[in-house]
């Protein structure tokens, strides 16, 4: 039996000294406080309560277990609502972890923001990999961890049902290469063309997946001239005009609108990453984390909007230009 469970009922009847309103209190019947009581003094060995048809009196060592028990009790008691409101204050340190390819861009951005609102927020921000294992991240200490796939990622990788996934954004990828390489080399007219090219490739992402005239083109990149797992690394390369990238929008919107980058293959489809976010379940993790999901969510949401108005505002500039 519980004992923790038994002590609440005999400190019950050391207050009240009757089962009947101790259960009243606690909620349970009198007798089974009677029992738990019972219960009690064969574990210890001694006579708690003297018991008559009318009363209920403590012994000397009832009087002594009374005192240890309700000291317990209190302090296991205000632990948990210390623990509670910790839960629930936002304040504390929040653990964060991503692969290397966001340290320079994206999340960071947010995290910055976020601790910069709210400081009692002690952040802690690591650009190390991710493991393809989606609760590696609990095991090492981590809040949050921040991973980015397409949309078969789910069911592919989080099958651990105590861990929370979710979708914070769409990352939108677009073949882009500096003018001067497109001089140099050529404009290519066919996806499946690009391998004829300098390629600048993630190392993480040798494969281009691609769709144009309504085909799939899934091109191996197997002979890169440049390759890194930065996308910051990525986008200089390309402005230095080493090859052809495929390149997060988010990270090159300057470079496309000012024409130092600019579009290879336009009307070819290239498929979204989906950018995730992944906690213990809202029930489990502290309000921190929540909060940061929250901001993280509504951050990328609102800047994916402010780069479709930038988009819409460079194709009006070149509309009326021409």
């Amino acid at each position: 039996m519980d004992q923790l469970t038994i002590m609440r009922s005999f400190v019950g009847v050391t207050e009240t000294l009757s089962f009947r309103q101790a259960g009243r209190k606690l909620g349970i019947s009198g007798s089974l406080i009677s029992r738990h009581v019972a219960e009690l003094e064969r574990t210890l060995g001694v006579r708690l309560v003297n018991r008559t048809t009318r009363t209920i009196n403590l012994t000397a060592a009832g009087v002594r277990y009374a005192e240890f028990a309700t000291r317990i009790i209190d302090e296991i008691d205000c632990e948990q609502a210390a623990l509670g409101n910790m839960h629930d204050k936002l304040e504390g340190p929040l653990a964060i972890i991503g692969p290397k390819w966001m340290g320079n861009k994206d999340v960071v951005d947010a995290i910055i923001e976020f601790s910069a609102r709210y400081p009692e927020i002690h952040i802690r921000f690591e650009v190390n990999g991710t493991s393809e294992r989606a609760y590696d991240f609990l095991e090492h200490g981590f809040d949050v961890a921040i991973h980015a796939g397409d949309a078969t990622y789910p069911t592919r990788h989080v099958r651990n049902r105590n861990v929370m996934l979710r979708k914070i954004a769409d990352l939108d990828f677009v073949l882009c290469a500096s003018p001067d390489y497109l001089r140099r080399a050529g404009q290519p007219t066919e996806a499946t063309k690009l391998t004829d090219h300098d390629c600048i490739v993630n190392t993480n992402y040798h494969i281009w997946h691609l769709r144009q005239g309504g085909h799939d083109v899934h091109l191996k990149i197997s002979d890169p001239v440049y390759s890194a797992n930065s996308y910051l690394s990525l986008r200089k390369a390309a402005l230095a005009g080493r090859g052809i990238a495929l390149l997060p929008v988010g990270h090159i919107v300057n470079e496309l609108a000012n024409g130092s980058l600019v579009r290879v293959l336009p009307g070819t489809e290239v498929p979204d990453q989906l950018l995730y976010a992944l906690h213990l379940p809202d029930d489990q993790s502290p309000a921190r984390v929540r909060l940061f999901v929250d901001f993280l969510s509504d951050r990328f949401r609102q800047r994916q909007a402010a780069q479709v108005r930038t988009t819409a505002q460079n194709k009006k500039v070149m509309q009326d230009a021409s």
